[in-house]
């Protein structure tokens, strides 16, 4: 097994204000394996039934990407349809736990979000982004499709945003048009200007009415209550997908690109 799945990253500190900052991390540009994918939703799931945290920011390591997706390394490793789809569970897991939490959770995205990452700035409830997190939905290039993300994608940006970047599935879309189509609320041309505006927005939130901001989410996430069922039901689609000689083939020249 390859020391990338097993190496990465999360961490989480609660101030005196009821503020939470979750961060997860890995060396390869924040891509994540499945371990550290099910410690992140661990974490806020924990996090959401902890009655001291009152908000909740979610943010990456470093300077550079915000999350390349997921772990490539292991994606490779894939040889059975039930560890695909256990493989692709990964991030259905960490957008269903963002989903439940009761807490309003704040997206701070500082550089490019590939795949999952895209998934999980759209999970949170306010996103706010760098004018570098440019953003790219890449599955159809490597011979699947950005079907666990999708619901979560297609739920903040719409259909037609959503399908543009599954289908040209190799162009960066700029973050002012992320911006554009809803998936980031402000962009910020410095990470100091956007830690600021993080800082005051969470700030103004901890002092809130818990069981109101409790009560607004459920409102703003309301008809998905059936994603446990089809995100576990889209894992499996891009389980079997990863198995076909297509998709082995097109990993392979990803690899040698």
């Amino acid at each position: 097994m390859s020391d990338a799945i097993n190496q990465g990253h999360v961490e989480y500190e609660i101030n005196d204000k009821g503020i939470a900052t979750v961060e997860f991390g890995h060396p390869m540009s924040n891509s994540l394996p499945g371990k550290i994918l099910q410690k992140l939703a661990d974490t806020i799931t924990a996090l959401g039934k902890n009655e001291e945290v009152k908000v909740i920011i979610l943010k990456s390591a470093g300077e550079k990407a915000f999350c390349a997706g997921a772990s490539f390394d292991e994606l490779i490793s894939i040889k059975d349809l039930e560890t695909g789809k256990n493989f692709f569970s990964g991030f259905a897991k960490v957008i269903n736990a963002c989903r439940k939490c009761p807490k309003f959770i704040i997206g701070r995205v500082q550089g490019k979000a590939v795949g999952g990452g895209v998934g999980m700035a759209s999970a949170v409830d306010y996103c706010f982004a760098t004018k570098n997190a440019d953003v790219k939905l890449s599955e159809l290039a490597v011979g699947i499709g950005p079907f666990v993300v999708g619901p979560a994608v297609e739920r903040k940006m719409g259909l037609s945003a959503m399908s543009q970047l599954a289908i040209n599935a190799s162009e960066w879309k700029s973050a002012d048009w992320a911006k554009r189509k809803g998936l980031y609320t402000e962009v910020f041309d410095e990470t100091e200007e956007m830690d600021e505006e993080i800082d005051a927005l969470v700030k103004r939130l901890a002092s809130s009415n818990p069981e109101a901001m409790s009560m607004l989410k459920s409102v703003f996430w309301q008809g998905t209550e059936h994603w446990d069922e089809l995100l576990a039901e889209r894992a499996g689609m891009s389980g079997k997908l990863v198995l076909s000689d297509f998709t082995v083939n097109a990993i392979n020249q990803f690899k040698k690109a």
